[in-house]
């Protein structure tokens, strides 16, 4: 390990009451874009992981400022419901300390009946999550400006955020930014019918669930990297869960979130809330290819797989607010 690692590992096991000198190991985790992810392996056995924010000299998106402040957030929210997640043991500006989630990431080696068995847990857990609430709408961090009483004005400032990041970075994008942001604004009042501020993870994509097989049959062991998490729409969560696809036809997934007591009926004023929501999060992948310094093979994929999805989410919106 290396001796910065092994001495920030050391400050941050002291300052969270841990005896540092039982520390056995730091292991860096991959996976991560943006934070340095590490586990920290104690002389007993027991494993933590610290994340650390890149120096504020790293470009970023607008949100992406006290990210673990909102990561925090998140799994506090989901320990207070009994969702399978890391549980908080720091958390400072510069630094989160964790406890270790059982597991790998969710891949293509599990069977189709384990992906039907897991997707159903999956709705389960996430319609747990769903019921905690917050004291107003956005970004538990602050990065964007304080929480607001409603959804359609947070939403606006997320919004004018990527927008604004868009103008900057001048990323390569399907339709113009200006054409991009009026259609998105049309699709702004049916915001005006989420009164509930409601836990939001928006990044359930695979690679954030960590699949345990320790007691044998495959099982939900954690979902992780909570720092995109805000209070809103529950319906926003349903784009990564079904990321570049449709979360109608995940017939497993809305039967254990239904079963959960999750509430989702796919109406009008639903899919015209997560056609907006998928071009948000669409438009967010396709900017921060400029600031990740993307590489030209990923930048060709976002391009060509991302691209096309933003365009059908933005014409879907178009079609529904007639």
């Amino acid at each position: 390990m290396g001796t910065d690692s092994r001495a920030r590992a050391e400050r941050i096991l002291a300052a969270a009451g841990l005896p540092p000198g039982g520390l056995a190991g730091v292991r860096p985790l991959s996976g991560g874009t943006y934070n340095t992810v590490e586990e920290l392996l104690l002389a007993d056995g027991t494993r933590y992981v610290l994340k650390v924010p890149p120096a504020e000299t790293v470009p970023g998106l607008r949100h992406e400022r006290a990210l673990l402040v909102s990561e925090a957030e998140f799994y506090r929210a989901a320990a207070g419901v009994g969702v399978a997640a890391p549980r908080v043991v720091a958390c400072t500006e510069g630094a989160l300390l964790m406890t270790a989630c059982p597991g790998q990431a969710w891949d293509d080696s599990l069977t189709d009946a384990e992906q039907r068995d897991l997707r159903t847990e999956l709705g389960r857990q996430v319609a747990r999550l769903h019921t905690v609430t917050g004291p107003g709408f956005g970004y538990p961090s602050g990065a964007l400006g304080p929480l607001a009483a409603d959804w359609r004005t947070a939403f606006s400032v997320l919004l004018d955020a990527v927008l604004d990041d868009a103008r900057r970075y001048r990323p390569w994008l399907p339709r113009p930014v200006e054409e991009t942001e009026r259609t998105l604004r049309a699709a702004l009042p049916a915001l005006d019918e989420v009164t509930a501020a409601c836990a939001v993870h928006f990044d359930l994509w695979p690679g954030n669930i960590l699949v345990d097989r320790s007691a044998g049959a495959a099982r939900i062991g954690g979902i992780i990297d909570g720092e995109r998490m805000f209070w809103g729409d529950p319906v926003a969560d349903f784009v990564s869960l079904a990321l570049l696809g449709d979360i109608e036809k995940d017939s497993a997934f809305l039967g254990g979130y239904r079963e959960a007591g999750g509430r989702v009926d796919f109406d009008r004023s639903t899919r015209l809330r997560l056609a907006c929501y998928r071009a948000y999060l669409y438009l967010i992948m396709l900017t921060e290819t400029v600031p990740r310094a993307a590489d030209e093979g990923r930048s060709r994929w976002i391009r060509e797989t991302v691209g096309p999805e933003l365009v059908a989410a933005l014409d879907a919106i178009t079609e529904l607010s007639r």
